[in-house]
C-alpha cells in the first residue's frame, strides 16, 4: 500500500507539472465546448421571415402562431422585390377579403412551409367567419422527440474525446518517459509488483477523468448553455469507467511501441483526433453518410459517445448499456493483451 500511494502521488505530481498534457486534457476540449456551445446555442429557434402588405386578421393570426416574423411593407413592389431577390421566402398581400401569397420557388422546402402556414391560417379564419362547425376535428398533441439541442450532444461527445485524449496522452507519455529515464528498470528491480505500478497509474487516470467530467458538465449546465441531464444520468458511470480503461489501454499500447516522447505525442494525436471526427464528437453521427456510420462502429469513442448520450440526455434505461459496455469491455481485453505482449521495461 505504501508503494501504491508513493507511485500514485509521483504520477499525479508529474501530470500536474506536464503543462502540455493538462492543456490537451482540459483547456483544449473546453475551448471546443464553449465555442460550439455559443455558436449553436440558438440553433433551431429561428422564425420564418414573411413579408406583409396590408393588414388584417390573416397577418395577425400568422404572428400569433409564433413561427413567423412578419416584416411589413408600405409598397407592394418593395416587398415583391425582396422575395424576388431571395431575401424573403414569401409576401402576404392582404386587400380586404382577398389574400395573395407571393413566394419564391427557388427554395421548394421554404415555399411549401410558407404556403402551408398561410393556407392553414386562412382556412381557419374562413371556418370561423362562416359560423359553421368544422367537419373534421383537429387536435395537436406535443410529444418528446429524439432530436437534441446542440449542447445536448456536444457535451457527451467532447467529454468522451477529452477523456480519450487525457488517458492516451498521460499513459503513453508516462510509459515512454519512465522507460527512457530508466525509472521502469528501477521499479522492476524494486520490491514493487507490476500490478501496483499499473493500478496506481489507473487511479490517477480515473481521477483526472472524473475531474474532466465535473468540469465539462458543470460548464455546459450554466444558463448560457443550458445542458439538462436526464433522470438516468447515473447509468453513465459504467460506460464512463469502461471508456477510461479502454483509452488507458490504448495509451499503454502507444507507450509500449514508441521510444521517444515525440513519437508518443504523434501516435496519440493520430489515434484520438481522427477518431473524434469519425465518432460523432462534434456533430450527430446520424447526419453522416451510411458508409461513415458503418466505419465509426469500429471505434471505441463512437460507442462511448452513444452510450453517454443515451443515458445522460436521452433518458434511456439499463438496456442502453449493453452494446457500449460490451464493445468497450471487449476492446479493453484485446488491446490490453496486445500491450502486454509488446511491453518492455527498458529500451533494447
Amino acid at each position: 500500500m505504501t508503494a501504491f500511494k508513493s507511485l500514485a502521488k509521483a504520477m499525479a505530481k508529474g501530470l500536474v507539472r506536464d503543462k502540455t498534457t493538462l492543456f490537451f486534457s482540459f483547456l483544449f476540449p473546453l475551448m471546443f465546448l464553449v465555442v460550439f456551445g455559443l455558436l449553436f446555442r440558438d440553433a433551431g429557434m429561428d422564425k420564418i421571415k414573411l413579408g406583409a402588405y396590408g393588414d388584417g386578421e390573416v397577418v395577425v393570426a400568422l404572428e400569433r402562431t409564433g413561427a413567423v416574423e412578419v416584416q411589413r411593407f408600405d409598397k407592394l413592389d418593395d416587398g415583391v422585390a425582396k422575395v424576388r431577390a431571395g431575401d424573403l421566402p414569401g409576401l402576404v398581400e392582404v386587400n380586404g377579403d382577398r389574400v395573395v401569397l407571393h413566394f419564391a420557388a427557388s427554395n421548394q422546402a421554404q415555399a411549401g412551409t410558407v404556403q402551408g402556414l398561410v393556407s392553414g391560417v386562412t382556412q381557419s379564419l374562413n371556418v370561423r367567419a362562416s359560423g359553421r362547425p368544422p367537419k373534421f376535428d383537429f387536435t395537436a398533441q406535443q410529444v418528446e422527440d429524439s432530436s437534441l439541442k446542440p449542447i445536448q450532444y456536444l457535451t457527451p461527445g467532447i467529454l468522451s474525446w477529452s477523456i480519450a485524449v487525457g488517458a492516451v496522452f498521460s499513459a503513453g507519455m508516462t510509459l515512454v518517459t519512465w522507460r527512457r529515464k530508466q525509472v521502469l528498470r528501477r521499479l522492476r528491480l524494486a520490491p514493487v509488483s507490476p500490478v501496483t505500478v499499473l493500478s496506481s497509474r489507473v487511479l490517477v487516470t480515473v481521477t483526472v477523468a472524473v475531474s474532466q467530467a465535473l468540469l465539462f458538465t458543470g460548464v455546459a449546465s450554466l444558463p448560457v448553455f443550458g445542458l439538462r441531464l436526464s433522470g438516468t444520468w447515473y447509468l453513465a458511470i459504467p460506460i464512463f469507467l469502461l471508456g477510461v480503461l479502454a483509452f488507458f489501454s490504448i495509451g499503454m499500447l502507444v507507450g509500449a511501441f514508441c521510444k521517444t516522447e515525440e513519437a508518443a505525442t504523434a501516435a496519440a494525436n493520430i489515434v484520438t483526433l481522427p477518431m473524434a471526427f469519425l465518432s460523432g464528437t462534434f456533430f450527430p453521427i446520424d447526419m453522416a453518410p451510411s458508409w461513415l456510420r458503418a466505419v465509426s462502429k469500429v471505434f471505441p469513442l463512437r460507442h462511448m459517445n452513444d452510450g453517454l448520450t443515451d443515458v445522460m440526455v436521452r433518458g434511456k434505461g439499463v438496456e442502453a448499456l449493453l452494446v457500449p459496455c460490451g464493445v468497450l469491455l471487449g476492446f479493453i481485453l484485446v488491446v490490453s493483451f496486445i500491450a502486454t505482449r509488446v511491453f518492455s521495461w527498458e529500451d533494447s
